[in-house]
Order: C-alpha cells, then sequence, then structure tokens
C-alpha cells in the first residue's frame, strides 16, 4: 500500500514543510511512497528545503534513515548546515505558504490542477493548496 505524505503545513521546531519531507524520505525507504512523488525526491520543494537549511539532500536522507524524531533530524540539520533564526523561519515560512500565487509557479499550479482535474477550483491558489486537495485532506 502506498501514501501521500504528512501535510506541508505541518511545523517541525516553526519551520513547515520539514516533516513532510522526512516523510517522504521515510515512506520511500520502506517502499511506500505512492509513485507520483517518488521522481522529485531531493528536488523542488525538497530541493528548496536543504539548500535553505546548507544541507545535502543525500546526507539528510542517510541521517533520516539513521532513526529518530523530525526535530533531532532537524537540530542535525542545524548542527551541520545552518541555523535559520525566527526571522529566517518567518520568511520561509511565508515564501511557502504563497509560492504559485502570481509568481513564477502560477503556470505550473495552473497544468497540475488541469492534470488532476481541479481547473475549476479558484480556491486552490497556492501550491500547498493544490498539495493540500490532491493529496485528499481538504475538499
Amino acid at each position: 500500500m502506498t501514501h501521500v505524505p504528512l501535510s506541508p503545513y505541518q511545523e517541525t521546531l516553526g519551520l513547515i514543510y520539514f516533516a513532510r519531507m522526512l516523510d517522504k524520505i521515510r515512506l520511500h525507504a520502506k517502499h511506500e511512497l505512492r509513485e507520483d512523488f517518488q521522481a522529485n525526491l531531493g528536488k523542488g520543494f525538497d530541493g528548496r528545503c536543504t539548500h535553505f537549511l546548507r544541507i545535502a539532500y543525500p546526507d539528510l536522507v542517510r541521517r533520516t534513515l539513521e532513526g529518530g524524531t523530525d526535530e533531532e533530524v532537524l537540530r542535525w540539520c542545524f548542527q551541520h548546515g545552518r541555523e535559520p533564526s525566527e526571522g529566517d523561519i518567518f520568511v520561509w515560512n511565508g515564501f511557502l505558504r504563497k509560492v504559485g500565487w502570481n509568481d513564477s509557479v502560477t503556470e505550473t499550479l495552473a497544468r497540475r490542477k488541469r492534470e488532476s482535474g481541479l481547473e475549476g477550483r479558484d480556491d486552490i491558489l497556492t501550491m500547498l493548496d493544490y498539495f493540500e486537495v490532491d493529496e485528499g485532506r481538504r475538499p
């Protein structure tokens, strides 16, 4: 059985998206990650997040699969990459919450909505909105 990852809105030490990325890593390692997520592992938002934390994605995969909570893995990232300030986290969270809304990703969002049969959904304004609806967490 395959699964979709956690909501991108779930926070780890105040940072959104990180828990989702770790969930994808763990699900993929158990062969339980839905197939359409597998090609983008380490890319897209995963790549932006690891870049933000100054961590190489393969190193994060290794550390995640060693075990520990999301908080422990994030603290490891802080030690081996960088620890963002409260202001940095505020900007990161704000950026992610708006990706796809009148920016360079707007066309991608429109395409994904069309492909999923959601093109008539005017309430889906951002990529995170799309994830929530497409993955069944929001009607």
